[in-house]
């Protein structure tokens, strides 16, 4: 875990993903943190409750006996006002279903680093988002990182948009590739990060002092509007997001936005892809530069609120076949981002082939040439089916 410094203030570190989030963490001074270790997000709560017992975090570090707990104890600390935090993966996230559609109801900011990891059985720990993806309709603002780097801004960016939105957020990151890989970081220093990220201070919390009734029984006359004011601070959360990401770069030169393109303004083939695979298919992109075909890249790293707008952007420039790549699956029916980008898309005046690609489920590695091979199928045939599995052993 070397490093050295680069700006006055500013520390270079070689560290995990799992690491990223505990850094991220404490930049953003959580101050309730509550978690139950599970494969592969055990190092992100070691790391933390280390950084709590040296004294490092000024933060209450509770030890619970389930991820349900987890959750709980993260809403009960939100709710009297303070900075909270979790990490989970898997059948942790599962578990913690009902008490996510809590802290979004009950408009409380929770964050939570969530490493993608395939759902069992049979048992499997490597990468898969199916875990994270199952949980889409919760109430939660979902960010899906690249790299290293990535992750620990996000933690920080989240805090800020979702303090202003009242709805928690889930950091998503690929378990192994990204939580066990180590990769160099920039740690900014505190002082920068308190002047991004002012301390937490809610107009409502549970106060002895001013009390508030909170999740009470509320009748149909009334749920049905609280229902309405979550969607429209969903929707609200795109410009947060975006405004919270541009004052990042400002402060420390650097951004992410909404989605990422690559190589994409005068594609004629878009491939959609998300996560750690990103960076391969990048490589696979320019390699297909190189050989002359105008292939692209369109990363979407916010998926909950889904950014609509900026994809029909891109595929109006001319666009004319379209892949998604999906590390997920939707039993029944498709990927879960290819539904999402059919959706955006189904309106459009101008119609352009979508095909969907399942790759990668429980850590199967999903290389350069399957990339490439991806791009070969759409442009060579129409008539694909509505989804193609990559790479399936016969």
């Amino acid at each position: 875990m070397g490093g050295g410094f680069i700006r006055r203030g500013w520390v270079k570190l070689v560290i995990t993903g799992n690491h990223a989030v505990s850094y991220g963490a404490k930049l953003a001074r959580a101050e309730v943190i509550a978690a139950y270790p599970i494969t592969p997000q055990t190092e992100v709560v070691e790391k933390l409750s280390t950084m709590v017992a040296n004294k490092e975090l000024k933060a209450k570090f509770i030890k619970v006996e389930s991820e349900h707990s987890a959750m709980a104890a993260c809403i009960g600390a939100s709710a009297v006002g303070a900075r909270s935090f979790t990490a989970t993966s898997s059948q942790g996230l599962a578990l913690m279903h009902e008490m996510l559609h809590w802290a979004a109801n009950a408009r409380l900011p929770v964050v939570m680093a969530n490493i993608n990891r395939a759902m069992g059985p049979p048992w499997n720990i490597w990468s898969d988002q199916t875990d994270s993806l199952a949980q889409r309709d919760t109430g939660w603002l979902q960010f899906y990182c690249e790299n290293n780097q990535e992750i620990l801004d996000t933690i920080i960016q989240s805090y800020k948009v979702c303090e202003k939105v009242l709805l928690p957020g889930m950091v998503v990151l690929d378990a192994f590739i990204l939580s066990h890989t180590s990769e160099p970081v920039e740690i900014p220093p505190q002082k920068l990060i308190d002047e991004y990220l002012p301390a937490y201070n809610p107009k409502y919390k549970l106060d002895v002092k001013d009390p508030h009734t909170f999740g009470g029984l509320t009748s149909p006359d009334l749920y049905y509007e609280l229902r309405y004011k979550i969607q429209n601070s969903m929707e609200d959360a795109l410009s947060e997001i975006k405004r919270a990401d541009s004052s990042f770069k400002r402060k420390f030169g650097r951004g992410y936005g909404l989605v990422e393109e690559y190589r994409a303004r005068d594609a004629d083939t878009l491939l959609i892809v998300s996560g750690s695979m990103s960076s391969t298919a990048k490589v696979a992109v320019d390699m297909m530069r190189e050989k002359g075909e105008r292939a692209g890249l369109l990363r979407i790293r916010v998926f909950r609120p889904f950014p609509k707008d900026e994809i029909r952007r891109v595929v109006r420039r001319g666009v004319k076949r379209i892949g998604v790549i999906d590390r997920n699956i939707s039993f029944g029916s498709e990927g879960i981002f290819f539904q999402e980008v059919k959706s955006a898309l189904c309106n459009e005046k101008r119609k352009v082939p979508i095909y969907g690609f399942v790759a990668g489920l429980g850590g199967r590695d999903v290389t350069v040439e399957d990339i490439i091979n991806i791009k070969k199928s759409i442009k060579s045939n129409n008539r694909l089916k509505d989804i193609i599995w990559v790479g399936v052993k016969k």
